[in-house]
């Protein structure tokens, strides 16, 4: 396995969704999670919680959720694109382009690992009656999104591919049951990972001066 430096895998980072059909070790799988927990969260009550999946049959059953969510969201874009919304429009436009990713949802079920991402909402909680109210506290996903993002780097860094998503928590409840996963534990992300059906190059970004205001906004920074 290949490893790069910390800047240039975040240069080159990139949301992976074409996959070959090549097994993710578990030597591979530990590392990226032993980096994982490496993330700051508040407190340092580190609440994170992860399913690793790799049973076909399991895998298939939230590609079936996943796809029903995926339906939704591209008829939503395009709603938001048919109203005048222009970054909906870009987002079209983008999809007649390179093709919308469809197949990602289509094929899901042959990425070779779906890491799910959860946190213990009982560890972030003050007190009892705290718990319910988890799920709308940011502090909640500052703890646990650091995690996601050391996840991404650390496979990018080890040559696989991986892509964050969150449209399977329109069915949290039913993967929930799936999974086995305590009523306490909420999930955040899924993340696949695999070894990458193509080559990538860096991520089109706009530069960051152009959203970074000076101390008021609407300030641009001194551009040398």
């Amino acid at each position: 396995m290949s490893e790069m430096s910390v800047f240039a895998a975040m240069r080159t980072l990139r949301a992976v969704r074409e996959f070959t059909a090549e097994p993710v070790s578990d030597e591979a799988l530990r590392t990226i999670l032993d980096l994982a927990v490496c993330a700051p969260s508040a407190g340092n009550r580190q609440p994170w919680e992860f399913v690793v999946v790799r049973d076909p049959a399991t895998r298939r059953a939230i590609r079936d959720y996943y796809v029903q969510a995926f339906q939704r969201y591209r008829q939503g874009v395009l709603d938001q694109a048919a109203a005048g919304h222009p970054t909906a429009q870009a987002q079209v436009a983008r999809w007649e382009r390179a093709g919308a990713p469809d197949r990602y949802a289509e094929d899901l079920h042959t990425i070779p690992v779906f890491l799910l991402v959860c946190f213990d909402r009982q560890r972030l909680a003050n007190r009892e009656d705290d718990r319910a109210q988890m799920t709308a506290d940011p502090g909640a996903y500052a703890s646990i999104y650091p995690a996601v993002q050391n996840i991404l780097l650390a496979a990018h860094g080890l040559g696989l591919g991986a892509v964050l998503t969150t449209l399977h928590l329109g069915y949290e409840r039913e993967l929930k049951h799936l999974l086995g996963i305590p009523e306490h534990v909420q999930m955040a992300a899924l993340v696949t990972i695999g070894h990458p059906a193509r080559r990538y190059g860096p991520p089109r970004r706009l530069p960051a001066w152009e959203r970074t205001h000076y101390e008021r906004w609407g300030q641009r920074p001194p551009q040398n």
